[in-house]
């Protein structure tokens, strides 16, 4: 009977172990990585909105608004001085939509610089450059120059705008022709844009085609090196008419 006991405990014991080894225990699910706060969308009637921090407690919120057609619209500056307790607000209109908003100090007075840009479209596309200096907490409005005639002569849009070395940069493919007919050489036209005494500054800093330029240096030794036969004859002639002048007037003397 003792042994009859001792076998049915100890095949019980195996079943439950086996059991135990044919459900494994379930793995603990791992919790979810916290999401990224969302960015927080902007209530009618703001479309876009960016914060720009200049310099330790200053601030510029620049925002655009509008209702209806998305390409006309206003925009606003907002900036705070929170160290020397100013605050400004610049409104104006705006044409097309906002592409970027930059911070610079092209002048490097100290003065910083927001400049709006925008992107229009009629015939053809174009930008718009709404710019502002601040001094002393007020923000000054600065007219951005046109192109070019000789830019718009090869302009078909595609611009491109950033900042280099505190300077704004503007660069945009070069076309020949006009209208549907109009086709991009490869080449680039790149403007640099600077402030001297509140007045914007252009200047064209297109990189330099080299193969028109070694073209050029062909052409000019072709012509140099053309007109020098010509002037080494020209004067061997001469002294050769002037060795037999000599020579007559020697002859008429001994005569």
């Amino acid at each position: 009977m003792i042994s009859k006991a001792v076998n049915t405990g100890f095949l019980a014991c195996c079943l439950a172990v086996l059991g135990a080894c044919s459900h494994p225990e379930p793995q603990k699910s791992e919790s979810p990585a916290p999401a990224a706060p969302s960015k927080p969308a902007l209530m009618a009637p703001f479309r876009y909105h960016k914060l720009i921090e200049s310099s330790p407690g200053v601030y510029f919120d620049v925002l655009t608004w509008g209702r209806g057609k998305d390409s006309i619209g206003g925009y606003l500056i907002l900036h705070s001085d929170s160290t020397g307790k100013k605050y400004t607000t610049i409104t104006g209109d705006l044409e097309g939509t906002i592409q970027d908003v930059f911070n610079t100090d092209m002048n490097m007075d100290g003065n910083p610089e927001i400049l709006i840009l925008s992107k229009a479209k009629d015939t053809t596309e174009h930008y718009n450059m709404y710019a502002y200096e601040y001094k002393n907490g007020k923000g000054n409005k600065l007219d951005f120059p046109k192109l070019s005639d000789k830019s718009k002569s090869v302009y078909h849009g595609g611009d491109n705008f950033y900042i280099v070395g505190g300077n704004l940069v503007r660069e945009f493919p070069v076309y020949t022709g006009s209208g549907k007919d109009a086709k991009s050489t490869g080449k680039k036209r790149v403007l640099q844009y600077g402030i001297r005494d509140n007045v914007f500054t252009v200047k064209d800093i297109s990189p330099i085609d080299s193969s028109a330029i070694a073209k050029k240096d062909t052409v000019k030794k072709v012509v140099v090196a053309a007109a020098k036969p010509k002037k080494t004859t020209a004067t061997k002639h001469t002294k050769k008419v002037h060795h037999e002048a000599i020579q007559k007037r020697k002859k008429h003397h001994r005569e």
